[in-house]
């Protein structure tokens, strides 16, 4: 095995047990689920490094490492679009990757922080799609009177909306301020 491929691998096995660490380190909003946390970051962190599919990998790994740990599923179909989709296509922030490479090689640091917001927001709103998804699917009960719809917006949306701008602004702060972490690997 060469030394680039035993490194990209390495790396997925480190942020994903960082990411299940960060994840049990969170706001517990809700008693259903849904908290607010840093889970995010690392497979942010490894899409913008490595590309899509380091970010894919780690995502997929973080979620099957929280079912390992007991993660709430009821149905099988709502636990893998909750923990293997939902953290997974975080992994697609790095659709982004080049254009924060060439703003960081410009020492653009406005559109560097554009670009990883961009990224960031991107990966949190299919993640949050994923977990509204699921709601609307199997929670239904728990809208009661309420349009399920509704409901589920607005129920992930209290946590995901915080969580997916405390994971921008980290990765910003990370990145602008050690874009060494932005080296290309492969």
């Amino acid at each position: 095995m060469n030394k680039k491929r035993l490194l990209f691998l390495i790396e997925i096995a480190i942020f994903s047990a960082i990411g299940l660490i960060l994840d049990q380190l969170s706001f517990k909003l809700w008693a259903q689920g849904g908290s607010i946390s840093l889970v995010m970051v690392p497979i942010v962190l490894m899409a913008f490094r490595w590309g899509v599919s380091g970010g894919l990998i780690t995502g997929f790994l973080i979620g099957l490492l929280q079912v390992a740990m007991g993660a709430s599923i009821f149905t099988p179909v709502q636990g893998f679009i909750d923990y293997f989709i939902a953290f997974t296509v975080v992994g697609l922030a790095g659709v982004v990757r080049h254009l924060v490479f060439a703003a960081s090689k410009q020492l653009n640091k406005k559109a560097m922080t554009l670009y990883i917001v961009l990224g960031t927001t991107l990966g949190g709103l299919l993640r949050y799609i994923a977990h509204t998804t699921a709601g609307i699917v199997f929670f239904s009960e728990y809208a009661g009177d309420q349009n399920v719809y509704l409901y589920s917006i607005i129920y992930n949306g209290t946590y995901m909306l915080p969580a997916t701008i405390l994971t921008a602004v980290v990765a910003v702060l990370l990145f602008t301020s050690a874009p060494r972490l932005l080296q290309q690997k492969n």
